[in-house]
């Protein structure tokens, strides 16, 4: 005689189905968000050969992005200072401190210090420094603000979808050049109306086609 099956077995195809599209969505956004440079990026801080606090020199002493990273106005690239540009005030400012023995020694023997870079766009990606600068892009959209960081710690994911936010709607990250290093600056209840004025007055067309930083 054959044996009948439970009712409830008539339900075991929908349920199968269920539990392969829960489990896949699982998979699926699991890869996506702990593959994501927002995970395994964003909070890296590398230990540098000496500390460097821009808490210090930034935050509580008032100095510009620019004395130290000079180039950021026209060239595509954000130059790391040399030891000579430390030495500025250091050879009056705690000229003696331990915590300068390697800026010292390697003034005495040319050699540079091999900073650690905490922000590294991979070789296939291209990006202008000085376009986004002189755009009115603050260095707090991309940097976070370093002046309240006493290690400098990566703070955007830096990913094509992250920039590609940011090409579309520039109204809303964009501020008067004159205030892009200014770590304390406000944005203001009208930014987006902002934003699209800067746009208008300097012609802005940020590309979204990918041979825009894919060269």
């Amino acid at each position: 005689m054959a044996q009948i099956l439970p009712e409830w077995t008539n339900r075991l195809p929908l349920i199968t189905l269920i539990l392969v599209l829960v489990v896949s969505s699982a998979v699926v956004g699991g890869i996506w968000y702990y593959g994501s440079p927002q995970y395994t990026d964003v909070g890296y801080r590398p230990v540098q050969p000496v500390p460097f606090s821009h808490n210090l020199h930034v935050g509580d002493l008032g100095m510009d992005c620019r004395y130290c990273h000079t180039s950021v106005e026209y060239s595509a690239y954000a130059n790391v200072p040399p030891v000579a540009t430390c030495m500025n005030c250091h050879k009056v400012v705690k000229p003696n401190s331990e915590k300068l023995a390697a800026i010292r020694q390697s003034v005495a023997d040319s050699v540079p210090i091999q900073w650690v870079r905490v922000t590294q766009l991979p070789g296939y990606a291209y990006f202008d420094h000085s376009a986004h600068i002189n755009a009115g892009v603050g260095c707090i959209t991309c940097h976070g603000n370093v002046a309240a960081m006493e290690e400098v710690t990566l703070s955007e994911p830096f990913s094509m979808g992250w920039c590609l936010d940011c090409h579309r709607a520039p109204e809303r990250y964009l501020r008067p050049v004159e205030e892009v290093t200014n770590m304390w600056y406000e944005p203001p209840p009208d930014q987006e109306a902002l934003g699209r004025r800067i746009v208008a007055e300097k012609k802005l067309n940020p590309p979204e086609d990918c041979s825009a930083c894919h060269r």
